[in-house]
């Protein structure tokens, strides 16, 4: 039986929120190798703080400048998680779509970074454009439940949003201006990319009980993202 593939964009605070995150990594490695009987994943790793540290080190430099140093941290994080999960250390993460789409083809689990330089994106969009292109689901995995009306963190009347249909949350996210590092759910290119090409969109929070229950269609706590 031919294996569903699944594109998960692995939040960088996720991986290394400060330090790395050991404990987390390794609940979500089990999950990912128990449900790897049925599915094949390509799992887009951020930058989390190591990018923004890139990103804070280069105020005064051009937003391209800052947004090559935040792809570095997201292809170290790529490479640090494939290690994590002890795959091959010679193997290489890819920075292109063909070396991508050949690892796909070979392997149950890859993993990657942002694959080349766009301005005004994150590796979420990243992730997008691989879930459009192989015509994959997309779960995005972050630090809060789900998608929120502001930012939980900062605002205790934040109100939680189960579901939201794809224009109301590209209308939602595009009220914002892009900004290197920012802390948004989905950057604007997400939205946009999830809206053109109908991709079914999931985001979740940090507990792999909730990717488990929704890889297993199961009842989940988290944000679908529909119509």
């Amino acid at each position: 039986m031919k294996k569903e593939l699944i594109t998960i964009s692995l939040g960088g605070s996720m991986i290394i929120p400060d330090d790395v995150d050991v404990k987390f990594l390794r609940n979500f490695k089990k999950t990912i190798q128990e449900n790897s009987k049925k599915y094949k994943f390509v799992i887009v790793s951020g930058g989390g703080s190591l990018a923004r540290k890139y990103i804070s080190a280069l105020q005064g430099r051009s937003d391209k400048n800052k947004s090559s140093a935040g792809i570095a941290a997201t292809r170290a994080n790529a490479k640090f998680m494939s290690i994590f999960f002890e795959q091959n250390p010679d193997q290489q993460i890819p920075t292109k779509f063909k070396e991508l789409e050949k690892l796909i083809k070979k392997n149950d689990l890859t993993f990657c970074g942002a694959l080349g330089f766009k301005p005004k994106q994150t590796t979420d969009s990243t992730a997008c454009e691989i879930a459009a292109k192989f015509k994959t689901i997309f779960i995005n995995i972050t630090n809060v439940k789900g998608l929120f009306d502001k930012n939980p963190k900062e605002f205790r009347d934040a109100k939680f949003i189960p579901e939201i249909s794809r224009e109301n949350f590209y209308k939602m996210i595009n009220r914002f201006k892009y900004k290197p590092g920012q802390h948004l759910p989905l950057d604007q290119s997400s939205t946009r990319i999830i809206k053109e090409n109908k991709i079914k969109a999931y985001i979740i929070g940090k507990n792999p009980k909730q990717l488990d229950n929704l890889l297993n269609s199961r009842k989940f706590v988290g944000t679908t993202i529909f119509g």
